[in-house]
């Protein structure tokens, strides 16, 4: 199979060099992605006010609980693919691709409704105040009518990646940005549209960059692009990229229904530590960039050299893509924490809300050095299509452990820093039992693996 330029065969040649390569420009992309997000936090802090920030803040849980199926299907097909990649199989890399797309279409309609249908129940079932509900409501119900684009630009960046291109992905989340960005500026500034406006310009583009992705897909004339002949479902690559990815979905529409539950704690101390809470996460989601483009990496990487047999070269990159993600990351969070009140002060926010996310900064910021390891390494067993064992280890520690963490420190009185703890407590949970699982690996070492969980 010929390897187009654009492609990257992480097969061979310095591991170093093309994690750098694949993983800089993913993190370039994801950075405009986070800044449009922040975009809007900033111009409805600046023109709309505490209430609506914190509207728009509150609903991330919902959307990420909706979005996660589709976000998960689709990384099981990226490791699919880039398997298929590296074995050089060009059946099953065509069928890969078509059948991810078209789960990805069915998907998408039944989002949008059950989406539309559920948004009023989930923000009661997240005590979300009477003075933040309208705005919420309506932030929610134009954000699901658009979230087709999204899934569409999701799978087709995925695709992408798996075999290696990471540059076209980083073009289109930078015109998206760029589009979002005036988009706000129009509907809310000019238009007085308030959260409406910013649910309008994310619809957009969100949408263009789904026709961008598609569009690269169907002129390819590679193995990986998109034939609209060929768009349907083919019943085994079904059950292999469900099998790779829907432990993931599970995990993560479960993670993020739990976190509705802890967004209803935060939301007990009132509009004002909504805010401020809503400022932190988007100040603090920029110091995962770097983490998510390396363990993005890692996966692809991981995928195409268990795909060519190559194991050993595979725990390498593991080993280069761990240290770099920490060391990179302790970098941010120094900076962060040393910068937290003119960052936090990009958002307008008044002086209480100012303090509650201060406060959110310095509880929480330090621990984002055990993310490191649950990340790279749960993205290394999905690499060689262990996607059950990270499912387990997250839920476990993400949804029941957090609970009962966030449950115990109700009963003692619901402090204000056991609930900023909640993350935190569940990210070392995490780390641990998933650096554990790892190194038990088996598919990673030269050891026979059950013929029935094999990928």
């Amino acid at each position: 199979m010929r390897i187009r330029k654009a492609d990257s065969d992480m097969t061979s040649g310095p591991i170093w060099k093309q994690i750098l390569a694949f993983s800089v420009p993913t993190m370039i992309g994801m950075l405009f992605q986070q800044l449009y997000n922040t975009v809007d936090a900033v111009i409805v802090g600046h023109f709309v006010g505490d209430a609506a920030l914190a509207a728009v803040g509150s609903t991330g849980s919902i959307i990420n609980m909706m979005v996660c199926l589709g976000t998960g299907l689709s990384a099981g097909a990226g490791i699919a693919i880039s398997q298929h990649y590296g074995a050089r199989d060009e059946e099953k890399l065509r069928s890969a691709v078509h059948t991810a797309f078209t789960i990805i279409l069915i998907l998408s309609v039944i989002l949008t409704i059950a989406g539309s249908l559920l948004v009023t129940p989930m923000l009661h079932l997240m005590k979300t105040p009477d003075d933040v509900m309208p705005e919420a409501s309506t932030y929610l119900q134009i954000y699901f009518y658009g979230i087709t684009g999204l899934l569409i630009y999701n799978i087709g960046s995925g695709v992408l990646r798996a075999v290696g291109d990471s540059r076209r992905p980083l073009y289109f989340l930078i015109f998206s940005a760029a589009v979002n960005t005036v988009g706000d500026l129009i509907f809310v500034i000019f238009f007085d549209m308030g959260v409406a406006g910013v649910a309008i310009a994310t619809l957009i583009a969100q949408a263009l960059s789904a026709v961008l992705v598609i569009v690269v897909l169907m002129r390819t004339d590679a193995a990986y692009g998109l034939r609209l002949k060929h768009i349907g479902i083919q019943l085994d690559m079904l059950k292999s990229i469900v099998a790779l990815g829907l432990p993931s979905s599970i995990q993560m529409v479960i993670t993020s229904f739990s976190n509705v539950f802890v967004q209803s704690y935060i939301n007990v101390f009132e509009k004002e530590c909504m805010a401020g809470w809503t400022a932190y996460n988007k100040i603090d989601a920029f110091i995962l960039l770097p983490l998510q483009g390396i363990a993005m990496a890692t996966a692809t990487f991981v995928g195409q050299n268990y795909g060519a047999k190559q194991l050993k070269r595979a725990r390498e990159g593991v080993r280069f893509c761990l240290w770099s993600s920490f060391g990179i990351t302790v970098v941010l969070i120094a900076a962060v924490m040393i910068f937290q009140r003119p960052l936090l002060g990009l958002f307008n926010l008044e002086d209480v809300s100012l303090e509650y996310g201060m406060k959110f900064v310095t509880l929480i910021t330090p621990f984002y050095v055990t993310v490191c390891f649950n990340q790279v390494y749960a993205s290394a067993l999905r690499g060689v299509g262990s996607a059950k064992t990270p499912m387990v280890i997250m839920l476990s520690s993400f949804v029941l452990f957090r609970q009962l963490f966030l449950f115990v420190n109700s009963l003692l009185g619901g402090s204000f820093i056991g609930t900023a703890l909640a993350y935190p407590a569940g990210w070392v949970m995490a780390s641990i039992l998933i650096t554990i699982a790892y190194h038990r690996s088996k598919r990673l070492r030269d050891l026979p693996v059950p013929a029935e969980t094999a990928a």
